[in-house]
């Protein structure tokens, strides 16, 4: 099988190597010359633009997308023209799953099948192997299957067919969502042990005790303490921290659902709370307990 990567940033340019390794001819396409370069060090083949990229497949052709969510559609307005009738287009990033359902309809007018992927793995993918949830046609996925054992951990397990087009995006949105309640939930118990300063607690020893036997042992302690044995007291990381819009979706759509999801949904408000350099909010409260209760206020001065 051969299969066209569209997109060689940190998680394309590692899939590509994976698949590649698997056994899948790939031939890379990224609008960057130092991604495409970057790849090319790595042996593997990479064309300069979108049409190069289609005429070196055989058809019907595989095209996967690896690209930024708001740059899909822009892709596809690209890509579509140069296709035919039997191609399959694969969105392995993270896309809203309503839009991935209006792309594939979208595609499905000119006879190509769209795929939606949700792909987790980060930057460990290419080592450690990656979890896809798909959505789309039970013909589609199975043709690709190989596609997906390759960079799945391994060929019987990491991947599934989880349903119709939009389902691997939603599993995937959801799988985010409890990410961040995850990721939340560990800050704030790290957090609560460097504060006990009667302790003096090596935060990376607890880390790595709980690693081994613990109910909350995961793949996001494992990785907490490496960062922590490195660095200790985080030194020269700022307390701001993104979020990739799946967040976002699963928390709207827990409220469209009448779903009560109050971890996952207060996990993504610190998130933005963390953003907040000089918080009018905090600045409002000290403001009311002065009103109400004589409460002294600190100077943004130091007063």
């Amino acid at each position: 099988m051969e299969l066209g990567m569209i997109g060689l940033g940190r998680m394309g340019a590692n899939m590509a190597q994976r698949l590649q390794q698997g056994g899948i001819a790939v031939t890379g396409y990224d609008p960057g010359a130092p991604a495409r370069q970057q790849l090319q060090d790595k042996g593997m083949a990479t064309v300069a633009d979108l049409q190069a990229l289609v005429q070196a497949l055989p058809a019907p052709r595989v095209l996967w997308l690896m690209v930024p969510s708001k740059v899909v559609d822009a892709s596809l307005d690209s890509l579509l023209p140069l296709l035919s009738a039997g191609d399959v287009v694969v969105d392995g990033g993270n896309s809203w799953y309503r839009q991935s359902q209006q792309r594939a309809a979208r595609c499905a007018e000119q006879g190509v099948d769209f795929v939606d992927c949700g792909t987790s793995g980060g930057v460990w993918g290419l080592q450690e192997g990656y979890c896809l949830m798909i959505g789309g046609p039970q013909a589609t996925v199975q043709r690709l299957a190989p596609v997906f054992q390759a960079l799945a951990p391994a060929a019987d397990r990491g991947w599934a067919h989880v349903g119709p087009v939009g389902a691997g995006h939603f599993s995937k949105m959801v799988h985010n969502g409890i990410e961040y309640g995850m990721m939340q939930a560990y800050a704030e118990g790290f957090a609560l042990m460097q504060k006990k300063a009667e302790f003096n607690l090596d935060l990376g020893q607890v880390a790595e005790v709980w690693r081994h036997g613990s109910v909350v042992r995961s793949w996001l302690l494992d990785l907490s303490a490496d960062a922590l044995q490195r660095n200790p007291v985080l030194d020269g990381i700022a307390p701001y921290v993104e979020d990739s819009g799946e967040g976002r979706w699963t928390v709207a759509e827990a409220i469209d659902l009448d779903v009560p999801a109050p971890v996952i949904t207060l996990s993504l408000l610190e998130r933005l709370r963390s953003r907040e350099d000089n918080s009018f909010t905090d600045r409002m409260l000290a403001a009311m307990r002065n009103e109400f209760g004589g409460h002294a206020i600190k100077r943004s001065d130091g007063a």
